[in-house]
Formats: C-alpha cells, sequence, structure tokens
C-alpha cells in the first residue's frame, strides 16, 4: 500500500489513451493506492497529478504503465515533480483543450463480450439494446468531432443520458464509468425503418429487428446503417436476392462478403487457422478472407457470392445491431458497403435515401451521426505460411498507426497518397496518423469525400502542414489536391516516384530506414509513372545510405490504349505475343477482325511502354484462358492465383525441372516468359499447372537479382504481394537464405503510398 505525502508529481502519458478507459483505470488504482489527486484528458494525451513521496510516486507509475488498459498504446510517458499542491481526494476532472493536439486516435471497437451478455441477459436493462456499448468497445474515430476525447466532442453530444446511464457514468466501480458512449433503451440512439420511398414503416426497435429479418427471408435487400456507413444485406442463402443486389450495385463478378451469425456456423463452411480465427475476433473484427472447404454441407449461393473462387471473405456481427440481427435469421448473410460500386460507401441518411433507395428494398437509419464514413477493413493470410496481409486497411484499424522510428520529424507534413487506393498521411507533434481507406478518387464522389475526411482531419489537430507530398503523376486527383494545397499553405512541395514510396513503406514498418546494410525493395503492381516518363511495375530498388536507387526491372513492353489495358487481360496478352506467329490461335478469336488490324497499327507506332507484372499477370490469365476482359481490379490476378494453388493443393512441391537455369534475361523478359507459356500450351501441360509454373519463375527472377546486388535483405510492396501464394513461394524458396520483409499492418497496395511518401520525405530530405 502506498500512502500519500506532501510531495506533488505529474505524469503524461501519450499514444492511444484516449477512449480506451484510462482514466477510470488511473482512477481505480489511485483508490486502491489511497492517492489523491486527478487524472484529466488532455489535446496531448493523459495527464495525472497526485501526492505522494518520490518512492510511491515512482510505484504508481510504473503500475499505470505495468496495467495499462488493453486497448491502450502508449508511445511516450514521463514522471516528474510538480508544484507543490494538497488533494483530498483523486478525481476525474474536466478535459483541457489546447492547439497542441498529440494524440493518437482510437479507431473503432467491436463490441466486447461482456456487452454481448448485457444484450443477452433478460434481467439486463439493456437486454436486446442495438447499441450498447462500454468503456471498451463501441464506435470512437467514426463520431469523433473534436479532440479531446469526450462525449460533448463526439456525435454523441446530443444524446441526453438517463439518470440510470448518468449514474454508471459517474460510478467508479461501473466498467460504463466515463463511458462517453453510453446510452440505453431509456435514453437511445434510435431506429427508424424506411421503405425505398422515403415513408417511415416502423420506429419500435424490436419490431424493426422483426421486420428486418421477415425481409431477409422474403428475399429483400436491406440497407442497414453500420458504425462506419451503410451496408447492404440480404439472405446469404438467396441465390435470387445475391443475383438482384449484385445487378443493383452494379458487381457482376467481385466476390461478396459476409456476415456469419457465430464463428462456429463459420467452421461449418471454411477452414479457419488460429491466426485467422484471432483476426475475426479481434477488436477490430475486420473482414477474413478464408479458403472454403472442399467438403461442405452448406446452403449458402457461394456461386453467387464468390464466383470461381475457392474463398469466402467472412466476418462475425461486430455490433450489437448485427448480432442481434444475426441471433434471431440463424443464417449468414450478405453484407456488401452500401453504395454502387467505384462510388464512396453511404454514411449520411439523406444520401442513404437518394441514392440508396434504387439499391435497397428498406433502410434502415439511426439517429447518432456518422463523422468518419469507413468500409469494413480487409485482411487474409497466406495459404501455407499464414503470413498476414492487409487487404483494405479501414475500420478497425485506422487511423491509428504508431511507428516504432524514434526521432520522426517535427515538420508537419501531409502526404498525398496515390488514385486508385487512396489514404492520406499525417505527420505531426511527431505521430503519424493514417487515414482509411478512401477509395477511387478517380470518382468524383470520392474525391469530395477525401477532401471532406482530409479538412476534417487536419481541423481536429489544428495543422497546417508545412511540407506536402505527392505522387509524381501530374493526372491524380491526390497530386493536384496537394498542389492546391501547398500553394494555399504557402508550404513546400516534394513529389516522389511512386513506386520508390511503396519500398519506404516497408521499410518504415519494419524500422529499417537506419539500416547500415544494402536493402533490396521488390516492388511489383499494375502502374505508376517512372522517372522515365513509361509506366513502371516491375522494378527492383536498392536502398543504402539513405539513397533509393532503381537498379533493375523487368524489360519494356507495349503499353497501349491507357486504362483500357488494364480492364482487358486480353490487350496485354496481344502486347506481349503479337509478333510470336505460335500465339495467333489462342490471340487472334479474343478479337474481331477490326480490333486486330487497329491494335496492329497502334503498336507499330506507340512509344510508352511498361514494366508492369500487374500487367504481366493480366498477359498469363488471358493466355490460359482464365480472363479476357475483367469486372474489378486485380480479377485476372485472383483467377491467376487460383488456378495455381490447385496445382499445388496442400503441398508447395515444386518439380526439380522448374528450377533450371534460364538466363538472367529470361527470368526478367515478360516476352521470353510469355513464349515459354506458349510452349507449354503446345505441349499440352494443363494451365494449372503453367500458372503455378509462372509464379516460380517470378521468384526466382527475384533471387537472380538479390545475387547481382550481393542484398540478403528484401523488402516487397505493391499490389502483386496480394497474392497469398507469391508471398508463400518467395518464404518458402527464399526464407532460409534472405531476410525477408512484407507490408505488415498497412497494405501491400497503393493505401500504403502515403505512409511510404512520409518515409522516404523524412528519410532522404533534410
Amino acid at each position: 500500500m502506498i500512502l500519500a505525502s506532501p510531495g506533488t508529481w505529474h505524469i503524461h502519458i501519450g499514444g492511444l489513451v484516449q477512449g480506451v478507459g484510462f482514466r477510470p483505470f488511473v482512477y481505480q488504482q489511485a483508490q486502491q493506492a489511497r492517492l489523491n489527486g486527478w487524472v484529466q484528458n488532455a489535446s496531448d494525451g493523459v495527464h495525472v497529478e497526485f501526492n505522494a513521496d518520490e518512492t510511491g510516486a515512482r510505484e504508481f507509475y510504473e503500475l499505470i504503465l505495468a496495467k495499462a488498459p488493453p486497448l491502450a498504446q502508449v508511445t511516450s510517458h514521463s514522471l516528474t515533480a510538480a508544484d507543490s499542491a494538497e488533494y483530498r481526494t483523486f478525481e476525474i476532472i474536466s478535459s483541457h483543450r489546447d492547439s497542441g493536439n498529440t494524440l493518437l486516435l482510437s479507431p473503432d471497437f467491436a463490441m466486447c463480450e461482456r456487452c454481448r451478455a448485457d444484450i443477452e441477459d433478460k434481467k439486463n436493462r439493456r437486454y436486446g439494446y442495438a447499441f450498447t456499448t462500454c468503456t471498451q468497445c463501441g464506435p470512437r474515430y467514426s463520431i469523433m468531432e473534436q479532440l479531446p476525447y469526450e462525449r460533448e466532442h463526439t456525435a454523441m453530444a446530443e444524446f441526453v443520458m438517463c439518470r440510470a446511464c448518468a449514474e454508471e457514468y459517474h460510478d467508479p466501480a461501473n466498467r460504463r464509468y466515463y463511458s462517453q458512449t453510453n446510452s440505453c433503451p431509456d435514453c437511445p440512439v434510435s431506429l427508424k425503418l424506411w421503405d425505398n420511398q422515403k415513408n417511415v414503416i416502423e420506429k419500435d426497435q424490436q419490431k424493426i429487428l422483426d421486420a428486418i429479418g421477415q425481409a431477409w427471408e422474403n428475399g429483400k435487400i436491406m440497407a442497414l446503417k453500420g458504425i462506419g456507413g451503410y451496408l447492404l444485406t440480404c439472405d446469404a442463402t438467396n441465390e435470387k436476392a445475391i443475383r438482384e443486389l449484385r445487378s443493383r450495385k452494379y458487381r457482376s463478378c467481385k466476390p461478396l462478403a459476409v456476415m456469419f451469425p457465430s464463428i462456429a456456423s463459420l467452421h461449418e463452411v471454411a477452414h479457419l487457422s488460429e491466426p485467422e480465427a484471432k483476426e475475426l475476433t479481434s477488436v477490430a473484427a475486420p473482414i477474413v478472407v478464408l479458403r472454403l472447404k472442399e467438403k461442405r454441407n452448406t446452403p449458402l449461393a457461394l456461386q453467387q457470392i464468390t464466383p470461381g473462387l475457392s474463398t469466402i471473405g467472412a466476418m462475425l456481427p461486430y455490433a450489437p445491431l448485427y448480432y442481434l440481427l444475426l441471433n434471431r435469421f440463424a443464417k449468414p448473410v450478405v453484407a456488401t458497403s452500401g453504395n454502387i460500386s467505384g462510388a464512396p460507401i453511404v454514411h449520411e441518411d439523406e444520401t442513404a435515401h437518394s441514392e440508396l433507395s434504387t439499391l435497397a428494398d428498406l433502410i434502415a437509419t439511426n439517429n447518432r451521426e456518422i463523422s468518419y464514413p469507413q468500409d469494413d477493413s480487409v485482411v487474409t493470410h497466406s495459404p501455407f505460411t499464414q503470413q498476414r496481409i492487409v487487404v483494405r486497411r479501414a475500420r478497425g484499424f485506422a487511423p491509428t498507426y504508431v511507428v516504432s522510428r524514434p526521432g520522426f520529424s517535427e515538420t508537419t507534413a501531409l502526404a498525398m497518397g496515390a488514385l486508385m487506393k487512396s489514404s492520406f498521411a499525417l505527420a505531426h507533434q511527431r505521430n503519424i496518423h493514417v487515414s482509411q481507406y478512401l477509395g477511387d478518387t478517380a470518382n468524383f464522389d470520392t474525391q469530395t469525400q477525401f477532401k471532406q475526411t482530409l479538412e476534417q482531419f487536419l481541423g481536429m489537430y489544428s495543422a497546417r502542414p508545412e511540407v506536402v507530398i505527392t505522387d509524381l503523376h501530374p493526372d491524380y486527383y491526390s497530386t493536384w489536391l496537394g498542389g492546391e494545397l501547398a500553394k494555399k499553405w504557402e508550404s513546400r512541395l516534394i513529389k516522389i516516384q511512386h513506386h520508390q514510396a511503396h519500398f519506404a513503406a516497408v521499410l518504415g514498418e519494419h524500422n529499417l530506414l537506419d539500416n547500415d546494410s544494402p536493402i533490396l525493395g521488390v516492388v511489383w503492381d499494375g502502374t505508376g509513372l517512372g522517372d522515365d516518363g513509361q509506366v513502371w511495375g516491375g522494378e527492383f530498388f536498392r536502398f543504402e545510405k539513405k539513397v533509393f536507387s532503381r537498379v533493375d526491372h523487368f524489360t519494356y513492353f507495349n503499353h497501349f490504349l491507357g486504362d483500357k489495358m488494364a480492364h482487358e487481360p486480353r490487350l496485354s496478352a496481344y502486347s506481349l505475343c503479337h509478333a510470336f506467329e505460335e500465339a495467333f490461335p489462342i490471340l487472334q478469336p479474343k478479337f474481331s477482325s477490326e480490333e486486330w488490324k487497329n491494335y496492329q497499327k497502334l503498336i507499330a507506332t506507340n512509344t510508352i511502354k511498361t514494366s508492369s507484372v500487374g500487367r504481366l499477370f493480366d498477359a498469363v490469365a488471358s493466355l490460359l484462358g482464365l480472363a479476357d476482359k475483367v469486372s474489378y481490379e486485380g480479377e485476372a490476378a485472383i483467377l491467376l492465383e487460383e488456378s495455381a494453388r490447385h496445382y499445388f493443393q496442400d503441398e508447395l512441391r515444386i518439380p526439380p525441372g522448374w528450377m533450371a537455369p534460364e538466363t538472367p534475361d529470361e527470368l526478367l523478359s515478360p516476352r521470353a516468359l510469355a513464349k515459354t507459356i506458349l510452349q507449354k500450351l503446345a505441349a499440352g501441360e494443363e494451365s494449372s499447372q503453367i500458372a503455378a509454373w509462372f509464379h516460380v519463375q517470378l521468384v526466382r527472377a527475384v533471387r537472380i537479382v538479390a545475387i547481382r546486388q550481393s542484398c540478403l535483405t528484401i523488402c516487397f510492396s505493391g499490389g502483386v504481394f496480394q497474392n497469398g501464394l507469391l508471398v508463400d513461394l518467395l518464404i518458402s524458396l527464399l526464407g532460409e537464405e534472405y531476410q525477408l520483409y512484407f507490408n505488415r499492418d498497412l497494405s501491400p497496395n497503393d493505401e500504403n503510398i502515403s505512409f511510404g511518401q512520409l518515409m522516404w520525405y523524412d528519410t532522404t530530405l533534410p
């Protein structure tokens, strides 16, 4: 027991320490230690002042750090002597707001087990209440309006707590002590059910839950307002309903996520490893891509949900509303973002009535506003080594990002990211904040939301960037907006090459930017403007002494018809094989005679070249008959991976002949690889075997360059490395000889560009 004495001490704790129950935790520890003083939220973290002797102060300080709440992430802490003051009690005092915001924002947290128990307990006053939360769960980032984290600074400000909730809120022994999202059926966040003509059908929560279940049963499409925006939902066993949803959403083939009532129901359908189960049940509760069981007895309409694939994107009910609905319905439901494909997720009620009325038969709204809209996060694991791969970083993860690199620049810098998988990143007060996935900024509505989210975020931190960082590409919306903002703020404008930013992102994630030994960076994706004006995407960089150098790349081939090439894999196949007579029987049926003639003329005069491995994947997929035109980004590559995975089945057994020593030029030549594939097809080899061989040759290409560069450490980034089989082959074939690093908490796709831009800037520029 620590006895208070006249000495006065001050503790300051920074990081992710608000919205995680830190003040109640400190209060309870102080009560147990019989200390007097106060704890307070401020714009730079949590502050504690108390009376104790020096030994007691040190013990209390170390106790707080050792037993910090599980959702907290402490990035800085200090104990100092304070001006003398005598306290008679210990209390939580009103938060202090100033201009020096250094907080990390809490992401939204999935429903905790204790709140789940509350809504299941008929004797509990929150029984069946769809917006039950506590200090350990519920919305955080999505409802924030300003700092520090207090109820009056969130979308909960307008909700007045009833007497019972207020008593909980002020009771130190209650887990809802200072729970800013606290509410109950007597002071509720209220549901309303509407038809698609903007007529209110029902206001009673229990009747709405029943009506939604009945709508699903009747094959209807429901729009539900969730934590980060609206979801479009329907019965996952109803093939007709799913076809209708695809038709309305203009999403013909892209896989749809499915929300399962429980992990037990998921076990019936998919293989579930320990890392995958841990991910599903984490506080982030993302969508996790799982391997379907070969022998399964399920009524799920899998061909409509995940056409042509042996995987399914699965999630569990992470909010009380979803849990109550799925528990009643007792079947999985399709749950996809509430938008027309390509547009941002709808999060405002008025917009839902105008834009979702053509997509949904019924719309369920609630009166809690969403400040920061977010899609569901998506995570997958490679099939053999279970390497974690973030596909989309949004709800549950963003915007928190704790950088392990010490001494980050004090400069306030804003990185604008790329185009399709957009995000922004802010370096401010030595912290880094990486926004949620914000979508394809080629879309006007996404541009509007990107700009609005950025303005809100900068306003919350009262941040005026001294440096603005953009991609080299002049036609990206993010590049244009970054230039406009730099003019407005009179900030320094810096442009960074796309693939170097990718490389810097991996280096930053793994704290390798101060490494003394040379590091090879392998950056493969679909497209990025290179320093020479060509379209890069099959790049090898060397990082040494804080300098990035392009040291190799896949040999160039023709890039023509702009973005059309990414949508039609047959064009990549044509680009690589149009000069090979043996390819004509495969290629010509993919084109009309007029197209064939026109493309011959275009190729003859074309000056734009590419090294893109993404387009190489497209070409191989087309040659193997897997995809000539695609309906979503990456479809051809996914089908090619699926085919190769079918060849390997349950073991990465590689035929010795596949490792025969081709010359380096052959391994780094897309045309040479394509010519060999044509020979294999002519010899009658199965497409799945050729797909697997192709993946192995890419690994061999990495080894060739690593040997040339004498690098024993290799980093990988770019959208191609969302391919879990390729990642496994790299680990299997190179892992013993080389130290391999992949994106870990950030996606390998263009979402990591903004973070990489910050890392590149802080490392290479004064």
